[in-house]
């Protein structure tokens, strides 16, 4: 299976073309139900929420997705709790060929190759705001955030760590007709369970111990913009009903108060689990995904996308060195890496790699007088790596402490400054005990 384009020879690609599928109920229950692909992914389950619902009582409310790729059909299991099988193997996740067969459950369904292709917009440009990337993975979804950006729209983002969510949902914010408004962050996953209630809605006078004055939450300060909650996955299952209905009647009510407070906000929510697993393991509420999976974006990791990993480091190297050009050798040794972290991590190996390179860049991050170059600076009784992190949390501390310096300790403010995912700069002052002050005014 490949890629095909629809442009000249030489020119970029303005679609792209998979080779089209259908699947099949050949044996079970509901034998005879079939699904030709209209996108490039589907979803197999009981759940009215899927492409192909199936009646099997043993097949899972979302049992599996198969995706057509430039590499084949790519089949995942969703968590489900009798297994996908194929030939007798069962699967996680692998590639099937036209003709397989997939048992789930009672149910054996047929995949077949069709004639049709499927074809999804590619964006002409390798960029939309802040973020960045050439490659097709990602042009398909700059194709697609225009339109998204415009309406008022909930959207879920998934992704693992470090992929950009968070400046993606900015992005959407910063295009869209709400960016005169705020663009405020509730990270789920950095709030104690028995405050995120407070968090989310606010609170009154009295309510609880501690709240000393009527507080606004997350959702009341977003009046007129946007709402990003980051890592919905985390949310306790006591709390989701409640933002479902906040989600459903567009109001809130204050944790101790009695009246309800009307929104004017679009939500963006992120999560790096596939809620589809979450939902099949009664960790996450079916309701509320299918609330907040009004679109759904995927954002691929970097390893799967390795055509951007040069793009993105020599932007990253541009920021911090304007007017030097990215090391030949650098480049290289970034290409050959795997990026777990994925371009947060790939941000902090160029900025680690500009320090070691450069005393005068460790130097701007440095509070006590820049000392003469001499053999005198280094102690050479310390391992290697262990003096390495040393010079490289030196230098992250004093870069974080001059931007709060600069931004007057507003976390919103700096974040956006230096392109920084706000998440990320709240783990870096965690990590180096600084305080600042959270989003005023988005």
């Amino acid at each position: 299976m490949s890629v095909k384009s629809t442009s000249p020879l030489h020119a970029r690609p303005k679609e792209l073309r998979l080779d089209g599928f259908s699947l099949s109920v050949v044996e079970g229950p509901g034998a005879g139900a079939s699904l030709r692909a209209r996108m490039s992914e589907v979803s197999v389950g009981t759940a009215e929420g899927n492409d192909l619902v199936l009646l099997d009582p043993t097949v899972s409310r979302h049992h599996f997705s198969i995706s057509a790729t430039s590499d084949g059909y790519l089949l995942k299991d969703l968590g489900s709790s009798n297994g996908t099988w194929v030939g007798g193997m069962r699967v996680l996740s692998g590639y099937v060929e036209p003709g397989a067969r997939i048992r789930v459950g009672r149910t054996t369904l047929l995949v077949d190759q069709v004639n049709e292709d499927i074809c999804e917009a590619l964006s002409p440009e390798d960029g939309f705001g802040p973020l960045l990337g050439q490659s097709s993975a990602m042009r398909r979804i700059f194709a697609a955030l225009p339109r998204i950006a415009s309406s008022d729209t909930t959207v879920l983002l998934e992704g693992e760590t470090g992929t950009g969510k968070g400046v993606l949902a900015a992005a959407i914010h910063e295009a869209s007709p709400r960016a005169s408004g705020p663009f405020v962050v509730l990270d789920c996953a950095a709030i104690a369970p028995t405050l995120i209630e407070s968090e989310l809605f606010g609170h009154v006078k009295g309510a609880f111990t501690g709240a000393q004055a009527d507080r606004a939450g997350a959702f009341e300060q977003a009046k007129g913009g946007t709402i990003f909650i980051d890592e919905i996955g985390e949310l306790p299952l006591d709390m989701q009903p409640k933002l479902l209905r906040a989600l459903e009647e567009r109001s809130v009510k204050r944790v101790g108060g009695n009246q309800r407070v009307k929104l004017d906000v679009r939500v963006i929510a992120a999560t790096n689990r596939d809620l589809r697993t979450e939902v099949n393991r009664n960790a996450f509420r079916a309701d509320l995904y299918y609330r907040l999976n009004v679109v759904r974006i995927h954002v691929p990791p970097l390893r799967e996308r390795t055509g951007d990993v040069e793009r993105l480091a020599r932007h990253f190297h541009a920021e911090l060195v304007p007017d030097k050009p990215i090391p030949d050798d650098l480049l290289e040794s970034l290409r050959r890496q795997s990026w777990p972290g994925n371009v947060r991590e790939l941000r902090a190996a160029v900025e680690r790699a500009v320090l070691l390179d450069d005393p005068a860049i460790l130097a701007l991050g440095s509070e006590a007088p820049e000392a003469a170059e001499g053999d005198d600076e280094y102690d050479l009784d310390v391992p290697f790596r262990v003096s390495k992190q040393k010079a490289s949390d030196q230098w992250e501390r004093g870069y974080v402490r001059a931007l709060l310096r600069a931004t007057s300790d507003n976390i919103s403010e700096a974040s956006r400054r230096v392109k920084m995912d706000r998440s990320h700069l709240r783990t870096l002052l965690r990590k180096y005990g600084i305080r600042g002050d959270e989003e005023r005014g988005g």
